[in-house]
């Protein structure tokens, strides 16, 4: 086990009310991935999974903090941001430069927990899940306005298949397993 349940802040369920369960079950889904990157350094963190894949917790990490910045800065504030990690040249910057430096991880944390602050300070000032943002454009859902709620739902179920990947990565660089 990666903590003692008595030890994990992660709240696994009992939320009141909409808005608590989806902000809820998203943070214990953020919660996951910091705890699967616990305690590794930047080698481990960016190593990647099996050839040819770029895939490594540091570049989801950084693919994450690309999430969080689309759906809320962009989408839902409608921010007109430069994406992080990413750009023409590099479309698959997040995770092509997730190298084993420890700035680039540190960058990387900054950078998702400022993402992640915004996010949480959007949502807990929204005056209701009905707000709606501009899913349009390349990488959006179409040209129908988004709800708040379904943005919600989708960076869940974004986070879960991303921690289902961390699980896998952090198996094959020490073994951990669980929670």
């Amino acid at each position: 086990m990666f903590v003692h349940p008595d030890e994990d802040a992660r709240t696994d369920g009992g939320f009141q009310g909409e808005r608590a369960v989806l902000a809820g079950y998203l943070r214990d889904q953020r919660l996951t991935l910091e705890l699967k990157c616990a305690g590794l350094d930047a080698e481990a963190l960016a190593r990647r999974s099996v050839e040819p894949s770029n895939l490594s917790l540091l570049g989801l990490v950084r693919h994450l903090a690309g999430v969080e910045q689309h759906w809320f800065r962009q989408v839902m504030a409608g921010q007109d941001v430069r994406r992080h990690y990413r750009s023409e040249e590099a479309p698959a910057g997040e995770f092509t430069g997730a190298v084993a430096d420890p700035a680039v991880v540190a960058d990387a944390w900054a950078t998702w927990r400022a993402e992640v602050a915004f996010a949480e300070q959007l949502v807990a000032q929204a005056p209701s899940l009905d707000i709606t943002g501009d899913a349009g454009g390349p990488e959006g859902a179409g040209d129908e306005p988004m709800e708040l709620r379904e943005v919600l739902v989708h960076m869940i179920e974004e986070y879960a298949r991303h921690n289902g990947h961390a699980d896998f990565l952090r198996e094959r660089i020490d073994g951990r397993v669980g929670q």
